[in-house]
């Protein structure tokens, strides 16, 4: 198998990639990685999708089903329909547990699909406990974005039409600015709390409190490259809602495959102390 150097087992970091280590932390190492790595990232997601198109499709088709539902269903209330679909983001990293574990498993050449379902067994209590913590944030989100709705249209909610109409148009500024600062404010406490803390759960079963304490210090080491990171997923998740969330098929399972390898090589081995 290759190294993690090319995107496989072993713990050796890549060039670009140095070592954040205190000896007296009982956290493992957080590797400062550079900027251009999530282009890296999408590589090896790409590759592990290649490797496994079968389960890989499964859980996008699982995507692009959810996203579908969502806007049949809330077609004739964009309030709801946009709460839902940030909402169906915060979520993203819990759902994309089995493809994680596709990639853990293609390291070690085992991958199947109906394994992966299961891949969570005798950790649930962990995965738990964080699955509550976004439970939370999406229901608080759903709140806000609602409030916001509200105060902006306070004589009716818009039609899904008007408000795509509205959406684009430059008199509606002030409600996009609103709703973007709300939405970012969410987005980055459950970026920075699972963006490896679910990985991190499912290769070595930390408890969900330290894996959230790694997950944020890890972002606040590699701040630059998360940004770019974070960007690049929103505009890979927006491209698979504009393409009637067929883009979703591929796009998340790349995502998720990715982000496996972005753990990898962010989150370090107790071993590398020296």
């Amino acid at each position: 198998m290759q190294d993690q150097a090319g995107g496989r087992s072993g713990d050796s970091a890549a060039p670009d990639i140095k070592s954040v280590i205190d000896e007296e932390s009982p956290f493992p190492p957080i590797r400062r990685v550079g900027v251009l790595r999530p282009f890296a990232w999408l590589k090896l997601g790409w590759q592990d999708f290649c490797a496994s198109p079968k389960a890989s499709l499964f859980y996008g088709l699982c995507f692009a089903g959810m996203g579908l539902l969502l806007s049949t269903i809330l077609s004739n209330a964009p309030q709801y329909l946009s709460a839902m679909s940030c909402g169906f983001l915060l979520l993203g990293p819990l759902l994309s547990l089995g493809l994680y574990d596709i990639s853990r498993r293609l390291e070690s050449e085992k991958s199947r699909m109906l394994v992966t379902l299961f891949s969570m067994r005798g950790r649930w209590s962990n995965i738990g406990i964080l699955a509550l913590v976004l439970a939370v944030i999406m229901l608080v989100w759903a709140r806000a974005s609602l409030v916001v709705f509200a105060l902006f249209y306070n004589k009716g909610m818009p039609t899904l039409h008007g408000f795509l109409s509205q959406l684009f148009s430059l008199g509606n500024l002030e409600f996009i600015a609103v709703y973007c600062c709300i939405g970012f404010i969410f987005a980055s406490i459950v970026f920075a709390i699972s963006w490896v803390s679910i990985p991190l759960m499912l290769d070595r079963d930390t408890d969900a409190i330290t894996a959230m304490i790694i997950s944020t210090v890890a972002l606040f080491v590699n701040v630059p490259v998360t940004m770019v990171w974070a960007l690049m997923i929103v505009a890979l998740v927006v491209l698979g809602f504009f393409t009637w969330n067929l883009g979703l098929i591929v796009a998340m399972p790349v995502v998720g495959h990715a982000t496996w390898h972005a753990y990898r090589e962010v989150v370090g081995r107790h071993e590398e102390r020296s």
